[in-house]
């Protein structure tokens, strides 16, 4: 059920990113080659299965909670190509093919960043996405805020004063760091399909409480596949945070107590769907898949 689900929305994201960056018959045909080198064709495109699975709680049509999906999985791209920039992570293979600085240029992949940083918010705020003015203000409002300052940028800034030498994060702050990096994007998703949903910001408690306890299993996760994953599989660097001397919640909890806290959170997690039936059972899979994954 859920691979099939996966692939499919895998496949829909990529058809929605090919009609949204056609190549021009110009020199800037370069920059949008490299965005559609980024976006299309890699990734488990998590995030958009996200928005159109809690989107469909409500009824609402696949394809305004696809194009929302992709604006967010925009963001995600975008973060990756700036994350394995040199001057950031300095990786090499991201989804196992190089990363758009390698296939490019840092130059390049600079701008296919901020291009498809733009491009998200320009989806948003089309009457494709959503018919409702006061939904795309919403659903802007909901994306700029988890991408930004007090979201995944925030997160990203911790990240990297990590490095230096002689601070050390404790387990709340290391959870706070990836509250922002990690979670924030994936809470925004579940947000942004409730959004769609038009249900009421006090009616959303159950859904965030999931999106949360969801968030933190997969970094969780994350750092458990840095230890014991498998490079080809994974498609990505890995090693590298313990290489770097970085706090993570595996070191600071041990790889048992941290497969422990990652289960109990998705056990939390599917919890907080108690009050939906068999139309939630995605994100019940999906859940679970973020404990169990190999990549």
């Amino acid at each position: 059920m859920l691979g099939d689900a996966i692939a499919r929305v895998q496949g829909e994201v990529d058809s929605l990113f090919d009609a949204l960056l056609p190549v021009p018959e110009d020199t800037s045909a370069r920059l949008i080659e490299a965005m559609r080198y980024a976006a299309i064709g890699g990734g488990k495109r998590v995030r958009p299965l996200l928005v159109v699975s809690t989107a469909s709680l409500f009824g609402v049509a696949r394809e305004p909670a696809l194009r929302a999906g992709a604006a967010i999985e925009a963001i995600h791209v975008y973060s990756l190509i700036h994350d394995d920039l040199p001057c950031m992570d300095d990786d090499d293979l991201r989804h196992g093919k190089p990363t758009l600085h390698k296939a490019y240029d840092e130059a390049t992949a600079v701008l296919a960043g901020d291009a498809l940083h733009a491009l998200a918010f320009e989806v948003l705020a089309d009457p494709e996405t959503s018919a409702d003015p006061f939904s795309r203000v919403e659903l802007i409002s909901t994306l700029g805020t988890a991408s930004g300052m007090s979201g995944m940028a925030g997160g990203q800034m911790m990240d990297m004063v990590a490095d230096e030498e002689g601070v050390t994060y404790d387990l709340p702050a290391i959870t706070r760091l990836q509250q922002l990096k990690t979670g924030a994007l994936l809470a925004a998703a579940v947000e942004m399909g409730a959004i769609l949903g038009k249900v009421p910001p006090q009616g959303r408690a159950p859904l965030r409480a999931y999106a949360r306890d969801i968030g933190l299993a997969f970094q969780i996760a994350d750092d458990l596949l840095d230890v014991e994953g498998d490079v080809e599989k994974a498609g990505k660097a890995l090693r590298k945070d313990n290489e770097q001397g970085k706090q993570t919640f595996v070191t600071l909890m041990g790889i048992d107590k941290a497969r422990e806290q990652a289960r109990a959170l998705v056990d939390q997690a599917v919890g907080h769907l108690a009050a939906y039936g068999p139309e939630a059972d995605i994100l019940r899979a999906l859940a679970r898949y973020i404990v169990e994954r190999d990549r």
